[in-house]
């Protein structure tokens, strides 16, 4: 898409969206609403460099009677190429998902206990940096171990803006290398956990024929409670045409685990299509991988030198503790850095 079509499309989306009938569908209004923020940036860094080049011609044009103008001009004319690149790395075309909410699972691997607690601290890490972003958290279904980790949890992840474009990343083995609260000897362990992330669909994403379907209903096991355990309020859904099998149980009432496992198998069936259709995507997922073995990871979590390391960009910093409480931002910068550093090769050749 070029800068014209841009520009265009932006003020379509204005009257759009002061429209009050548009605001009567809030599905409507927030697809709107989400583009709208994605193209904001482009449209007034594109402003600002038209009005940077008009103040530039009128203050040489002043410089040619009066030297004393010389000085802006030339302040004018070194923000023009800062300008252009800004503009060029907005005009970098984007993953299409970028604007999207997510749904993220967080699975434990090898290392028993001591990985379900490291899940869970992961759940609080990504928990933290959502409440620092001004993201909505939902946990959508979880399997607890006994020690107080996670043997299996889900959580859906929402924003104003796409957080799929800042927690896309995040898929893959993370490995950690702590003496676990288990180790009576004081040595230290390495265990992993598997995140998975994928873009939430929406409705119009992925149709579902309910024909497709086989839904089944069981009793939940573990905390929740005597009306948890006792009643079959867990849905397990297979998907007959991909296999695809999505469980929740988490909530008290069978239609609410039915709605969570729907969104869960959406937002799955959303990422294969995709797999399917870009080779792009196809090789992102892969990078996701399905196995959690201490071997494939993506980062290190090392206690004892309090060091996180991306092995993907090599990354490395040593403040783990802060991290751990969400402290995110440089970590993902330096993928998304990647990433533009990537797109920017591509684009150019």
């Amino acid at each position: 898409m070029n800068l014209d079509e841009i520009i265009s499309e932006y003020a379509d989306l204005e009257q759009r969206l002061a429209d009050p009938a548009v605001h009567a569908d809030q599905a409507k209004a927030r697809t709107y609403g989400k583009r709208y923020a994605v193209l904001t940036p482009i449209v007034a860094t594109y402003r600002e460099l038209e009005g940077v080049r008009e103040d530039l011609t009128a203050a040489r044009e002043l410089a040619a009677e009066d030297p004393a103008f010389a000085e802006e001009a030339a302040e004018l004319e070194s923000r023009i190429p800062v300008l252009e690149e800004k503009l060029t790395h907005l005009l970098v075309p984007r993953d299409p998902n970028d604007d999207k909410d997510i749904i993220m699972e967080i699975k434990a691997g090898e290392g028993g206990q001591e990985s379900a607690l490291f899940a869970g601290d992961l759940l609080r890490m990504y928990l933290r940096y959502a409440e620092r972003a001004g993201y909505k958290t939902e946990v959508i279904d979880a399997q607890h171990s006994d020690l107080g980790g996670y043997k299996d949890v889900t959580v859906a992840i929402k924003g104003r803006e796409g957080v799929w474009s800042r927690l896309k990343f995040e898929g893959g083995v993370h490995r950690v290398q702590r003496v676990p609260v288990t180790e009576s000897q004081g040595r230290i362990h390495t265990s992993a956990a598997g995140v998975l992330v994928y873009p939430e669909a929406e409705d119009v994403d992925v149709q579902i024929d309910a024909n497709d379907l086989r839904i089944d209903v069981f009793r939940s096991s573990g905390p929740g409670g005597q009306s948890v355990n006792t009643t079959d309020s867990a849905v397990r859904i297979t998907h007959l045409p991909t296999g695809v099998v999505v469980s929740c149980q988490n909530e008290k009432s069978q239609l609410q685990n039915k709605e969570s496992a729907l969104r869960i198998l959406r937002a799955r069936l959303l990422a294969m299509a995709q797999e399917e259709a870009e080779a792009a995507a196809m090789a992102e997922r892969k990078s996701q991988v399905r196995t959690v073995d201490r071997s494939e990871r993506i980062r290190t979590y090392n206690f004892p030198e309090n060091r996180i390391s991306d092995h993907r960009v090599g990354f490395k910093a040593y403040n783990l503790d802060q991290v751990l409480d969400g402290e995110l931002d440089a970590v993902i910068q330096a993928l998304l850095d990647a990433e533009l550093s990537e797109k920017l090769a591509a684009h150019s050749s």
